[in-house]
Formats: structure tokens, sequence, C-alpha cells
């Protein structure tokens, strides 16, 4: 079992920045592929982020490509979304999610069905 908690949400202004955290227990953090998804309110929810067991591998939506970094630290049991210059539409509800399947170790998935344990969210609004 995977427990996961995000933190570091909040409001900011576009082009600001925002860093959220996800941290993990109950198993070893470094077995485990991470990602990040969203939630706009009337949306679906959308990737945003992954990252693999080691960090090796990372991958983005287009629309965050070049804004938001994903990185982590198995010491700390901690996965981070690095978000800058943001934009309105960014503004959503941020989970993040993790999988054991060894198949991601190199590849982390990008599709919510992939991830069996989920986070409760953090909030992130971005005001024009």
């Amino acid at each position: 079992q995977v427990q996961l908690v995000e933190s570091g949400g909040g409001l900011v202004q576009a082009g600001g920045s925002l860093r959220l955290s996800c941290a993990g227990s109950g198993r070893t953090f470094g077995d485990y592929a991470v990602g990040w998804f969203r939630q706009a309110p009337g949306n679906e929810r959308e990737f945003v982020a992954a990252i693999s067991w080691t960090g090796s591998t990372t991958t983005y939506q287009g629309s965050v490509k070049g804004r938001f970094t994903i990185s982590r630290d198995n010491a700390k049991n901690t996965v981070y979304l690095q978000m800058n210059s943001l934009k309105p539409e960014d503004t959503g509800d941020y989970y993040c999610a993790a999988d054991l399947n060894p198949r991601y170790r190199q590849i982390p998935p990008m599709t919510r069905n992939d991830y069996h344990y989920w986070g409760q969210g953090t909030q992130v609004t971005v005001s024009s």
C-alpha cells in the first residue's frame, strides 16, 4: 500500500511560480513511478508530468513543457513539481499518483488509468 500527500498549492498571479510536493509512504519510494495530474472545474483529469523510478526519465504534457519541472528525492520520499510562468489556464486541483509496476522503471505512464495510488489533491489558482 502506498499513501501520497500533496502540498504546496495556493493562489498566485499569472507569471508567478509554485512548487508542489508529493510525499509518499508505505513502500520503498524508489519502487514506483509518479505522475502529476490536474483537474479544472468541469473538465476531466489530465496528465501534467511523470517521472520514472530513478528519475532518469521525465515526460510532460505539451502545454507545460519548458515551464514545469518534475523531480524526485528518493531519500526524502518526495516528488516535486516546480511550476514557473504560471498561466490562468493552469488553475485546477493537482493530484500526484503512483504505480508499482516494474515496467514503469524506465518509462513512466502518462495515462491516469495506469496509476493505482492517488493523493487527495492540492488546489492551484492562477489569477490574471
